[in-house]
């Protein structure tokens, strides 16, 4: 049985606006937005729980998953199509929102031996794709460091196809990261433009952590000597550097090679 709600001013709505917009928010509530059936398809899978579920009028929803997601205790609303429109982030909304936990692991809960590492990494969509490439090339997690988006953004979950219901993501310092996997003897490369930069066929990334730095930046002085190696891509083109995500998808299919 799903609870009507007809104006902005519910609180259920207050409460969803402010988490998609707001990152300390979602941070302080350990808890998030998203929106379509897609996403809710997926939650449900990775066994995400699931706090509210709002549905418009003219929403096209699996009335399967709705009812599963009403079994494991989520609430179920309903709302007027137009509400919709005004509360939701795209231009297009997709006629369902729904709030679930906050999917961002601590270190000790990794396990394996192959992670991109990220350092100042703000947009939204080079994270999205990340996470979404990484869960494709099967990596073991993606730790996040200093100065990077928020993973739980509703664009960062929306460009990861459902990846983000399904691959680990950590938030550490680079500190904490470094000791990490020094812990784990498992080598961190860090990719840079330097002298001291090795081609990343020269060396072992079948077990490996790769850190990538911010789209204009790179990485910072600290990651470079918190790290064993620097590492560049080879290419015999005139550009000097490569998208981020792109970059990070060249790396991950060399670490998914046998």
């Amino acid at each position: 049985m799903s609870i009507r709600i007809e104006s902005r001013e519910n609180p259920l709505v207050k409460r969803m606006v402010r988490l998609s917009g707001d990152r300390k928010y979602r941070k302080d509530m350990r808890e998030m937005v998203c929106e379509g059936g897609k996403m809710l398809g997926e939650a449900l899978l990775s066994g995400m729980e699931i706090h509210d579920i709002l549905v418009a009028d003219n929403a096209d929803v699996s009335t399967e998953d709705l009812h599963r997601a009403e079994q494991q205790g989520a609430r179920l609303h309903s709302c007027p199509a137009a509400l919709m429109q005004k509360i939701s982030n795209v231009k297009t909304p997709q006629g369902i929102l729904f709030s679930c936990e906050r999917p961002v692991a601590g270190l000790d809960t990794l396990q394996g031996d192959r992670f991109m590492v990220l350092e100042g990494l703000q947009d939204p969509g080079n994270l999205g794709t990340i996470i979404r490439t990484a869960d494709a090339f099967a990596l073991d997690g993606i730790i996040l460091c200093e100065g990077c988006v928020d993973p739980t953004s509703p664009k960062v979950v929306r460009a990861t196809m459902g990846a983000a219901f399904r691959l680990p993501i950590a938030a550490a310092t680079m500190e904490e990261t470094a000791e990490f996997f020094k812990q784990k003897q498992i080598p961190l490369y860090a990719t840079a433009l330097s002298d001291k930069s090795v081609p990343l066929t020269t060396v072992d990334l079948t077990r490996a952590a790769v850190l990538i730095g911010n789209e204009g930046r790179g990485i910072s002085k600290k990651a470079a000597s918190l790290s064993d190696r620097l590492i560049i891509i080879p290419m015999e083109g005139r550009a000097e550097s490569l998208n981020a995500s792109v970059a990070a998808s060249i790396i991950m299919y060399e670490m998914s090679r046998k």
